[in-house]
C-alpha cells in the first residue's frame, strides 16, 4: 500500500488503528479515534486490562464506563493481548511507558520488545508512530534500524513517525482533542500520513521538521516545570527560615500582568512525566560531552523536599514534646496530584517511607486509590482509611500531600491535632493556626 492508498484510507476513516499501551495516554487515544468513527483494536501486555475493555468498563477513575461501553457494542472498540495481531492495523502507535533504571538512566525496554512485536509483523503500507517520551533520536536511532531489518524501506514500505503525548489526567479544561499535536516524520512521505491521521482526531496539529525536534519539544516542556517548581520549592524552604508566606508571595507576583508564570511549591515531584523525563536529556547530553547542570540541579532540590516535609513533620512533632517513633501518622492524599487514581513517583510515597523508617505508624486516606499497589521503589501493603471522626482523633498528626478536591479539610483541620500543610490549603483557616504547620 502506497502512501497515498493509506492516506485515502485515513480520510475515509476506513483505516484500522492499533494502540498499544491501553494506559492513561493510550486510553484516551482510543476513545478519541472511536469517536471520529474509527475502528479500533488496541494492545496491552496486562490481560486484566484487556478483559475490562472488552466488557466495556473502565479502569481508569478520568474516564467512566459509559464512554467505553458504547464503542465496544457497537463493534468499533476490541481489544487484545495477542501482539501476532499486528499486522491487522494500518496505522500503530506506541504509548508504552518509559520509566527510569535504579541509577536514573533511560530504561527503554518496553519501547524496544514493543519495536520487535511490530517488527515480527509488519507489512506494507503500516504507519508506525511512537508517542512514548524518550531522548532525541529515539525514533530514528533505536526503532527505525529495528524496523529496516525486515527489509522494507522506509517512506516507501512503511511510514515513521514521532508525535510526543501531551495527556494530562484530572485536567478538565483541556480534553485530547483539544491539545495541540506536534508532529514529525521520518521522511515527508511519513509526515504527510501521520499529520493526516491526526488531523482527523485532533483540531490542531504542528509539523516540525524532524523526530528529534518533535522530541525536545516534549522533554522541554516536562524541564520547563520541573526547573521552575524547583525554584519555587527552594525558594518555600529561604522562606520558611525567613517567616515569609511563599503562596502570598506567589499570590502577589501573579498580579504582574507580563513575564510572570505561576508555579506552586509541593511535597515533591510527582507523576510520570516530570520526575522522570528530563533524565532522558540529561543522559543523551553526555553523548555530546554535555552536562545539563540546571536539569540535574532541579532534579537535586525536588528528589530533596520529602525530606524537608518529614522535617518539618519531626519538628512540630517535637514541639508538642511527641516522638516520631511510635507516632500515628495519617497521609491525606497519595496520588502524584489532586484528584487522579494515579500515584507513580508521587512525592508521598517518599515521604511515607522516611516516616514509617523513623518509626512512625502511617495510615493514608485517598478517595482514588483505595489499595497501594506495588511500585518500582515501594511496597506498603496498606489500603485507604476511611476518612472518619474516630480515625482523626487517632491521629498524632494528619499530612496533605496531594490536595483532592472532595475532602473538607476544614472539617479535617477542625478534629486533628497537627495539621502539615503542603498544599496551602489551610490558607483562610487561621482560627486553628496553632495547629497548623506550612511544610
Amino acid at each position: 500500500m502506497s502512501v497515498d492508498q493509506l492516506l485515502q484510507k485515513i480520510l475515509k476513516k476506513k483505516a484500522l488503528v492499533g494502540i498499544i499501551g491501553l494506559g492513561y495516554v493510550g486510553l484516551p487515544l482510543v476513545l478519541r479515534f472511536c469517536e471520529e468513527d474509527f475502528q479500533i483494536l488496541g494492545f496491552d501486555v496486562d490481560p486484566k486490562k484487556v478483559a475490562t475493555l472488552k466488557k466495556g468498563r473502565s479502569y481508569l477513575k478520568s474516564i467512566p464506563s459509559s464512554r467505553i461501553s458504547h464503542f465496544v457494542r457497537s463493534g468499533r472498540l476490541d481489544a487484545t493481548d495477542d501482539f501476532s495481531r499486528l499486522s491487522e492495523p494500518d496505522c500503530i502507535l506506541i504509548c508504552v511507558p518509559t520509566p527510569l533504571t535504579e541509577k536514573m538512566e533511560p530504561d527503554l525496554q518496553y519501547i524496544e520488545k514493543t519495536t520487535e512485536a511490530i517488527r515480527d509483523h509488519l507489512r506494507k503500507g503500516q504507519l508506525i508512530i511512537l508517542e512514548s517520551t524518550s531522548y532525541p533520536g529515539t525514533t530514528e536511532e533505536l526503532i527505525l534500524p529495528r524496523l529496516g531489518l525486515t527489509g522494507l524501506k522506509v517512506g516507501k514500505d512503511f511510514f515513521l513517525a514521532f508525535s510526543p503525548e501531551r495527556e494530562d489526567p484530572g485536567n478538565k479544561r483541556f480534553t485530547t482533542q483539544q491539545i495541540p499535536k506536534v508532529v514529525a516524520g521520518v521522511t515527508p512521505s511519513c509526515q504527510k500520513a501521520a499529520v493526516s491521521l491526526y488531523r482527523q482526531i485532533i483540531q490542531k496539529v504542528i509539523p516540525v521538521s524532524s523526530p528529534r525536534v518533535a522530541e525536545l519539544t516534549k522533554l522541554l516542556e516536562n524541564i520547563y516545570r520541573s526547573v521552575n517548581i524547583a525554584l519555587v520549592n527552594e525558594l518555600k524552604m529561604l522562606a520558611d527560615r525567613m517567616g515569609i508566606n511563599i503562596w502570598e508571595v506567589i499570590e502577589a507576583a501573579s498580579t504582574k500582568p507580563f513575564g510572570f508564570s505561576p508555579f506552586y511549591p509541593g511535597p515533591g515531584m510527582g507523576g510520570h512525566c516530570i520526575p522522570i523525563d528530563p533524565f532522558y536529556l540529561s543522559w543523551k547530553a553526555k553523548e555530546y560531552d554535555f552536562t545539563t547542570r540546571f536539569i540535574q540541579l532541579a532534579g537535586e532540590i525536588n528528589i530533596s523536599i520529602p525530606y524537608y516535609v518529614v522535617s518539618k513533620i519531626l519538628d512540630a512533632l517535637n514541639e508538642r514534646k511527641k516522638s516520631i517513633k511510635g507516632a500515628k501518622i495519617l497521609i491525606l492524599g497519595v496520588a502524584y496530584k489532586r484528584d487522579v487514581d494515579d500515584a507513580r513517583e508521587s512525592p508521598a510515597l517518599a515521604i511515607m517511607d522516611l516516616l514509617q523508617k523513623k518509626g512512625a505508624t502511617i495510615l493514608y486516606h485517598d478517595p482514588y486509590i483505595p489499595v497501594l499497589p506495588p511500585f518500582r521503589k515501594y511496597l506498603f501493603k496498606l489500603k485507604s482509611s476511611p476518612l472518619t471522626l474516630r480515625l482523626l482523633h487517632r491521629m498524632d498528626a494528619v499530612v496533605v500531600v496531594t490536595d483532592h478536591s472532595q475532602i473538607d479539610y476544614q472539617w479535617v483541620v477542625k478534629h486533628t491535632p497537627l495539621i502539615i500543610d503542603t498544599r496551602n490549603v489551610t490558607k483562610n483557616m487561621k482560627q486553628w493556626k496553632k495547629k497548623i504547620v506550612k511544610a
